[in-house]
């Protein structure tokens, strides 16, 4: 009896640490994550009197939140400040919600963070000037927004970026020539905002891209002759824009495209080995898949 008495206290003793795996701080973000977004209308709910790691959507390893994924789960209103306290943060997907507001500037102190997906929200204003601290970033998706602003300059330092969409918001400027060192970046979506200026010749240094979508924006000048460098490009996507001559075009190696949509305009282009599988539109590639 008295063995069973002191396993029990045992036990009692225990539990609590079993379950203190998360600090203070980290749990009191994620429950401000769900009061802000109102979560009593998720689809799938947290029950904040379980331990953290029984969330839906939130892994924990070493005691530390790295990943929330929160995909298609009916989230409404704005993402709070203290989202910044997940230091360990590696996995960020809340895309496909109803979320408002702007991205909040604590974003910018999840140094840890790899994946950042916000798109198919209504997020407005400006991205954060200081998103360039995210160094660890390789996928950044905000399409299908009401983000506003220029693109910060900043997002050239982010080298392990491997994927940017900004696609379909209310974007305005020039497209920064810093995005010509994202050296790993294979895919670069801007389509439909209202960007303008000449295209940054230094996105002829992106020996990796292999997508590249500026349709539908009010980009003109020339296209750079710098172009011919992108070895790797089989989806090249800029009609609908104002570019005053597309002659550096015929520099490129249009055998490599899959798809090559551009105006046809006055201007008579001589094309070598044109050998298209398959063209479609413009797009944003939506993704409507939370595994991918």
């Amino acid at each position: 009896m008295k063995k069973l008495l002191v396993a029990l206290v045992l036990v009692l003793l225990i539990a609590p640490s079993l379950y203190a795996r998360v600090s203070k701080a980290e749990r009191q973000a994620l429950v401000d994550l769900y009061q802000s977004t109102n979560g009593h209308h998720w689809v799938r709910k947290w029950n904040l009197e379980e331990p953290v790691e029984k969330w839906y959507g939130v892994e924990v390893a070493s005691n530390h939140v790295v990943s929330i994924n929160l995909f298609r789960n009916n989230l409404m209103g704005p993402l709070p400040e203290s989202i910044g306290n997940l230091a360990n943060l590696r996995i960020l997907n809340l895309a496909f919600n109803n979320i408002n507001g702007p991205i909040p500037t604590g974003i910018t102190r999840l140094e840890n963070l790899q994946e950042l997906r916000l798109e198919m929200n209504k997020i407005k204003g400006e991205i954060p000037r200081d998103i360039g601290n995210l160094t660890q970033l390789s996928r950044f998706t905000a399409f299908n927004n009401f983000l506003s602003g220029r693109i910060p300059e900043s997002l050239g330092e982010l080298q392990n970026l491997t994927e940017l969409n900004l696609s379909s918001n209310d974007i305005f400027g020039r497209i920064p020539s810093s995005l010509g060192k994202l050296v790993k970046l294979e895919k670069l979506g801007l389509f439909q905002n209202t960007l303008y200026g000449d295209v940054p010749s230094e996105l002829g240094q992106l020996s990796n891209l292999e997508e590249l979508v500026l349709a539908n924006n009010e980009l003109s000048g020339e296209i750079p002759v710098e172009f011919s460098e992108l070895a790797s490009l089989k989806i090249i996507q800029i009609q609908n824009n104002k570019f005053e001559s597309l002659k550096n075009l015929e520099m490129m190696n249009t055998k490599q495209f899959l798809v090559f949509d551009y105006d046809k305009t006055g201007e008579e282009l001589e094309f070598k080995d044109i050998n298209f599988q398959r063209t479609r539109m413009a797009d944003t590639k939506f993704e409507d898949d939370d595994n991918d």
